[in-house]
């Protein structure tokens, strides 16, 4: 079998439209994991995605009549965009069967690309359900996305590359949907050099691939129960033909978090300035957890970035969990008393250690609830800074694991004044570097109850709070000159149309 598919990669065409793409170093990443790290650049290729090496490997097979009839494909986007490439340099009409909720830059792209797309459904099933249906009415050529060994061969050129690039290499990492470059990869490095280990990562959610190897059959994951995120490997089922490979040439398959695939698309900006979609980054979250691991040091280590098609919008959302994906964050919910003072002896409590987030809002007339992001400094474990934020008397919630929390109730921490209290807004600008947000809330002091109080760490260079304080109209001069001592730039926002409709 590896070598009917060795020939069949070394046969393959790809190179009429794919380019050999660079195994760039991750310098920083080497020298923090302490392994010699790769990145395969396939976010390099004209689609931005090496689904464009197995599209055209087996359009550029198809028979004079084939072509004329067309082909078409059920894809959510970068099958899509690779089929569309192939038809256009092959001269062929291709038709596309994307689900109704594809990313709009990847349906845009194959349009762009002269693809004709089709929404249908709202899953990858219901998408290829009515491509098969269109191929037999109208004679169309179907290309699978992975469950085609034409497909699988123009993928595994992927391998091929890396082999001659690094042909010492001690394990590559390859992200895993359907299974169609996984096999492809490992089919030829495993001929080559068995002694190469070919791990495949899975976002947790979508792990179909693990779950079939601990079954020894393909499963089909429930869709209510398949996690979306990295969508571009958001498969229930491996394909059949990648899973008949994988059993016999993949080592070990590796399930990453959100948080975790979030963090990996940080490293990979950080290390090449690109930005990789979230499958895209997902090998190299699993070659961190690898290399977190107890394994042997200085180990040589590629992982295989596999496409750059995300939407600008998800950048918010991917920032937002990176550093919880890097464990260098922790996300709490403390109760605190509600009294003059006691926000100022929580700042105490926390000491000089870093504050990503912090949201509040006066809850009633005894405690108050603090949604609190922290920085976990190094060496230091989520449970010692728990228990040492416990020691000082505070009543702490773990939200770390939270979905919840961290996609929907951070952002909703807040609501009106308890009572008859009376407050004065307040909007602040102060430079963002260490210690800078602990300066600020120790300047507020304890004269002065805070009824309110919003800030999130976003990197930028200027750090922005929101605070309420209670107060009526005749307090203004006297927390103006309170104000004032502190040193940071603020407008007063009591009258601002957005907080008299939600928050006063």
């Amino acid at each position: 079998m590896l070598e009917r598919y060795v020939k069949k990669i070394l046969a393959s065409r790809v190179y009429d439209v794919a380019n050999e793409t660079p195994l760039q170093d991750a310098r920083n990443l080497s020298t923090r994991l302490g392994h010699q790290i790769g990145l395969k650049r396939e976010d390099l290729q004209p689609v931005f995605s090496f689904k464009l090496r197995g599209a055209y490997n087996k359009m550029a097979g198809l028979s004079a009549e084939q072509r004329a009839r067309g082909v078409i494909a059920s894809s959510a986007g970068n099958h899509a965009q690779g089929v569309a490439l192939a038809a256009e340099r092959l001269n062929m009409r291709a038709h596309i069967v994307m689900g109704r909720n594809a990313p709009s830059i990847k349906v845009e792209a194959v349009r762009n690309l002269g693809g004709h797309v089709i929404l249908h459904g709202d899953t990858y099933d219901d998408a290829a359900e009515q491509a098969h249906k269109l191929a037999q009415r109208h004679g169309y050529t179907f290309v699978h996305p992975y469950d085609d060994p034409d497909v699988i061969a123009g993928q595994g050129t992927v391998g091929m590359e890396i082999m001659n690039q690094r042909s010492d290499v001690d394990a590559i990492f390859v992200p895993v949907g359907g299974g169609g470059l996984i096999a492809g990869i490992s089919a030829y490095v495993k001929y080559l050099r068995p002694q190469t280990r070919v791990i495949g990562v899975e976002a947790t959610g979508s792990a179909c691939m693990a779950a079939a190897l601990a079954e020894g059959r393909r499963v089909r994951l429930a869709y209510d129960e398949l996690d979306l995120f990295a969508d571009g490997v958001a498969v229930a089922q491996v394909g059949k033909e990648p899973f008949r490979i994988a059993r016999k040439c993949v080592d070990r398959v590796i399930k990453v978090s959100t948080d975790e695939i979030c963090a990996a698309v940080k490293d990979v900006f950080d290390e090449t300035r690109a930005v990789a979609e979230p499958a895209g980054a997902l090998a190299l979250a699993g070659l961190k957890k690898y290399a977190e691991g107890r394994v042997r040091p200085n180990q040589k280590l590629v992982a295989v970035v596999s496409g750059a098609n995300v939407n600008f919008d998800r950048l918010r959302h991917i920032a937002e969990r990176a550093e919880v994906g890097e464990h260098r964050e922790i996300i709490l919910g403390v109760t605190i008393e509600e009294e003059a003072g006691s926000f100022r002896r929580f700042c105490q409590a926390l000491g000089k250690r870093g504050v990503t987030e912090f949201n509040y809002r006066f809850a009633s007339p005894d405690t108050a609830h603090v949604y609190v992001g922290l920085q976990v400094a190094e060496g230091e474990t989520r449970s010692d800074l728990i228990h040492e934020i416990s020691a000082a008397g505070y009543r702490v919630s773990d939200m770390t694991e939270n979905e919840t929390a961290k996609l929907h109730v951070r952002h909703m921490v807040g609501g009106r004044a308890f009572g008859r209290k009376q407050e004065l807004l307040y909007r602040f600008e102060f430079p963002e570097r260490a210690g800078a947000l602990m300066k600020f809330l120790s300047g507020l002091g304890s004269r002065w109850n805070i009824t309110l109080f919003h800030y999130r760490n976003h990197g930028a260079a200027w750090g922005r709070v929101l605070v309420g304080f209670e107060g009526v109209d005749n307090d203004r001069t006297a927390l103006a000159s309170y104000l004032d001592r502190i040193g940071y730039r603020y407008w007063e926002e009591s009258d601002n149309p957005a907080y008299g409709l939600f928050l006063k």
